[in-house]
């Protein structure tokens, strides 16, 4: 009876540590050769109240276009990279959004954009703080990871390199909008900023006074590597020389192929002070936390905690995405292989 009651207890002990190691197990494999894609165009005070059904209209179509851009590089076969440098390109192309020809105004007038991409197969990763002239960051991001062995460049020594490697170059009237810099006019010499999801007059309802945002995107390809990048004009009537975290590789932009590919929106130095999304990474990594609670635990107990707000979109290893927002709304949409395809603008969705 002893020996009986022993070997029971051992069966137990056996399954209940089978069950637990499935659990966590992480050799659940993806659908062969499928692919993702992700994107965001800005969080915070994005309600429905504020936006006419034609504001509306505009930001789903261009938010769709993005998509499509990215979507169509990965269903031709293309890498991760270049689907998500093609959906940030269209968004930097948009005066919707606050990124290439949107980019707000620092307290000198000018535009400093700043803008990163990663790859997840083998860290390698590339960004720019500060450029005035490239007329679409991204691709300068990309410059940098792929023809130097640096990660960040800033200011005239990036813009150098660019004329060098060809880049479009454009003058600063390029980025001029007349409601955008007179927004700028209104807060210059107030000793305050406006975040790029925050119209100064409350209730505005203008879409070029009303630009909602650092752009970014995620994807994985049929190979199943992942790459992320963000782009963005920082804040209205930012110092001059500030850099937030969109371009910091960690806080605003990670991926890495053993867990997820993330890119962030929101008050950048508290995702700076948090190394947010290296942060979200580490916690499915080692804490073994699903992205779910991964995402909520940053945003809300560790961002939210400080006095920030924003938002993450996050694409994992086996091609599942997932955001989570802290503030009233977030521009985000995913297209996947298996026919899915979803944009939302307002109410809170912290998962699909």
């Amino acid at each position: 009876m002893k020996k009986l009651i022993s070997s029971l207890i051992v069966l137990f002990l056996l399954i209940s540590c089978k069950n637990e190691i499935s659990k966590n197990d992480d050799s659940i494999q993806r659908e062969p050769n499928s692919f993702a894609i992700i994107i965001h165009g800005g969080a915070g005070g994005v309600t429905r109240e504020n936006h006419s059904k034609e504001q509306q209209k505009a930001y789903s179509e261009k938010l769709q276009e993005a998509l499509n851009a990215g979507y169509l590089v990965l269903e031709k076969g293309g890498i991760s990279l270049d689907a998500v440098q093609a959906a940030i390109m269209i968004m930097e192309d948009s005066p919707l959004f606050n990124a290439g020809k949107g980019a707000v105004y620092n307290s000198e007038g000018n535009q400093e954009m700043d803008a990163s991409i990663m790859d997840g197969s083998n860290l390698n990763c590339g960004a720019v703080a500060g450029v005035n002239h490239i007329k679409n960051p991204i691709l300068a991001a990309r410059i940098v990871m792929d023809s130097t062995s640096h990660v960040l460049l800033s200011g005239k020594g990036a813009e150098i390199l660019m004329k060098k490697n060809g880049l479009v170059m454009v003058d600063s009237s390029y980025f001029f909008t007349e409601k955008r810099f007179n927004q700028l006019r209104k807060m210059q010499g107030k000793e305050q900023t406006l975040l790029d999801h925050t119209s100064y007059i409350e209730n505005e309802n203008l879409i070029d006074d009303h630009k909602f945002g650092t752009v970014g995107a995620v994807a994985i390809d049929k190979k199943g590597n992942i790459a992320a990048g963000t782009s963005t004009g920082g804040m209205t009537n930012k110092k001059y020389g500030r850099i937030g975290d969109s371009p910091i590789i960690g806080s605003g932009t990670y991926a890495n192929n053993l867990t997820c590919g993330i890119s962030a929106t929101g008050t950048g130095e508290y995702f700076m002070k948090t190394v947010a999304a290296h942060e979200v990474s580490n916690l499915i990594q080692y804490k073994k936390m699903s992205p779910k609670e991964a995402l909520h635990e940053v945003l809300f107990n560790q961002i939210g905690a400080l006095g920030g707000e924003g938002g993450m979109i996050l694409l994992d290893k086996h091609g599942n995405v997932y955001w989570d927002f802290n503030s009233k709304g977030m521009f985000r949409g995913y297209k996947k292989s298996n026919g899915e395809n979803l944009v939302e603008m307002f109410e809170i969705n912290s998962e699909n």
